[in-house]
């Protein structure tokens, strides 16, 4: 008996050595992150946010899996920004412009300023974030911002002048609608999901937005005519932003690697706004619609009419003790160097 004891002692004392030898090896499980983007499952804009969301994932080795939710589905446009705040999803992807008033340093990108190309704004918008790092964006991590090619006007009656658009109503969002009332029609905000039926139906004669919306949203099946009015294209700049608490949580090796594929998605999605607008542009005509060219006088015309929209930027920017003129002159300066 007492042989079978010290046997019995010494299988355990082998044991633990050999555990204190090769201890356990401790494998982590991966972090799980959800992404709500507004836009539709086949739109441009939401591919390149999930394909920024598998790199991620091959980059850090299954480390980090992201799931997406698209169109809406987890929290609605207007509802992303907080969303992400709270923790409903980790990460979003949606407009300032859907929550008026709550970005004023923002605000100034979508200024009619004439922006040349989605990738123009996109940089430009980087570019602007970087350089005056606005407190309202302090309660997120930002990775990036993207922007749409110049907000054009989509009508189903033509406009050629300031004259057949007055009194019409014309969907628009955050400071297009201030686009809208200046050149004499009826703003009525909406966002880009509602306004394909409101368009069929009538509620609205018409819609700012870049051209890629008519196939993106297939706006071209309920409109026939896009006014070019880049001479006061506008942009509506986006965010893709990540819960601070989330992002704190992560290793420091994981944060390089969204700041770096961050960097790099900057241009994919200002590309990709150029390639929407140009699909956009055939898909409309290939429907039969017309594009209106405006001549210079005309241009003009318009310019002046939204030029009191930067004034008043401008004002109430110094108002608020921000520096409005330098903002506008850091944007124009931008938008002129990438034309």
């Amino acid at each position: 008996m007492k042989s079978v004891r010290l046997f019995v002692l010494s299988l355990v004392v082998i044991v633990i050595g050999t555990t204190a030898m090769f201890p356990a090896v401790v494998v982590a499980k991966p972090i799980h992150l959800t992404y709500s983007i507004f836009f539709p499952p086949t739109h441009g804009q939401c591919l390149a946010g999930m394909e920024w969301a598998r790199e991620i994932e091959r980059l850090t080795d299954g480390k980090v899996k992201i799931t997406v939710f698209p169109g809406g589905t987890l929290t609605k446009a207007n509802q992303c920004y907080d969303g992400v705040v709270k923790g409903i999803s980790d990460i979003g992807m949606s407009c300032f412009a859907y929550t008026r008033g709550r970005f004023p340093v923002m605000e100034a990108l979508d200024l009619p300023l004439g922006y040349p190309s989605g990738l123009a704004a996109t940089r430009t918008a980087n570019a602007f974030y970087e350089t005056f790092k606005p407190a309202e964006l302090d309660d997120v991590k930002v990775l990036y911002l993207h922007a749409h090619g110049p907000g054009l006007l989509h009508t189903r009656k033509p406009v050629s002048t300031l004259a057949d658009l007055q009194n019409m109503k014309i969907r628009s969002t955050g400071l297009s609608a201030k686009v809208v009332e200046a050149l004499g029609a009826v703003p009525v905000a909406m966002p880009q999901g509602d306004t394909y039926e409101s368009l069929q139906k009538g509620v609205v004669e018409g819609t700012f937005g870049p051209i890629e919306v008519l196939k993106g949203w297939r706006q071209a099946e309920v409109v026939k005519y896009t006014t070019d009015c880049n001479g006061v294209g506008y942009t509506t700049a986006m965010f893709v932003v990540m819960n601070k608490a989330k992002w704190n949580q992560l290793s420091p090796e994981v944060r390089d690697i969204f700041e770096a594929t961050s960097r790099k998605w900057i241009d994919v999605h200002g590309k990709r706004w150029d390639q929407g607008d140009q699909e956009g542009r055939t898909y409309a005509t290939s429907l039969g619609n017309e594009i209106l060219q405006m001549d210079n006088d005309e241009t003009l015309r318009w310019k002046e009419k939204v030029r009191p929209i930067i004034d008043a930027y401008i004002s109430g920017a110094d108002a608020k003790n921000l520096d409005g003129r330098k903002t506008v002159q850091m944007l124009t300066g931008a938008i002129d160097g990438l034309k």
